[in-house]
This record gives C-alpha cells, structure tokens and sequence, in this order.
C-alpha cells in the first residue's frame, strides 16, 4: 500500500504533537517510507507545504526530504475531472479557489487500488460543492 499525504496531514503533525524539533524521528520516519514508496505527497500538495516559510516548509525543500517524498507522476488531466465533477457542478473561479490542491491528491489516488489517502479532514457528508472534505469525495470516486 502507498499513502498519499495531504498537506494538513503534515501541517497538523507538525503543528501539535510532532513538532521537527520535539519528535524528530517521527520526521526521519515520514522519509524512510517516502524513500521506499510507502507514502508519497503529489507535486501540487506538496508545493502548498514547500511554499511557506516555517520550519516545517524548509525541511520540505531539502533535497533528501524531497526526493523521499515527492510523487514522481504529472496530474492526470482526465483523473482531475472525474474528481472535480465529484464536488458538483458547475464550479465558479472561487469554488475552484475553495477547493484548492485536494482534487489532485485523490485523482493520483485513483484507479489505484494500492493507494490510499490520509488527511486530517473527517467526513462531513452533508456539505455540498466546494466545501465537500475529502473522504467524502474519495467515496464518491472509489478511492480509499
């Protein structure tokens, strides 16, 4: 099995029980699976976390932290629309901004039955559009 991380799953981490400096092993952990392909982060959320400026980030744009974790694999266009029409449709310009990066973290899951996707969101099957979480857009589309 090969995990998909999103990005609150490794901001929560950080930001709570795993801080880098308080559990570093927890850390050094995430990249010995990431460097034998147990769990991966796809480019787009792993360029959310990259792109701040805390601690968490710098360690994301080391190089040894990125080619452990990093999904070697473009987006599959098609892949991201089956996920986007999940949401509902039609999505405006700020529902795709609502949205964010999470439609690419389940179309890499899809179609693959040894992927799985671990967030820090928890269903809320109520809600509709853009403000759907993803495990319940990774029911919808057959994605554990």
């Amino acid at each position: 099995m090969q995990y998909l991380l999103d990005a609150n799953a490794l901001i929560t981490a950080h930001n709570t029980w795993y801080g880098l400096d308080r559990v570093p092993e927890f850390w050094k952990w995430l990249r010995y699976h990431g460097a034998v392909n147990a769990l991966k982060v796809p480019p787009e959320i792993y360029a959310e976390v990259e792109t701040g400026n805390d601690v968490l980030a710098t360690w994301m744009k080391d190089p040894v932290t990125k080619r452990a974790l990093l999904l070697a694999e473009d987006s599959d266009p098609a892949k991201l629309q089956v996920v986007l029409a999940r949401y509902g449709e039609p999505l405006s310009e700020a529902d795709l901004v609502t949205v964010g990066q999470d439609p690419f973290l389940i179309a890499a899951a899809l179609g693959h039955a040894d992927r799985c996707v671990v967030t820090a969101e928890v269903s809320k099957s109520s809600r509709t559009g853009a403000r759907r979480h993803i495990p319940d857009v990774c029911n919808d589309c057959g994605v554990t």
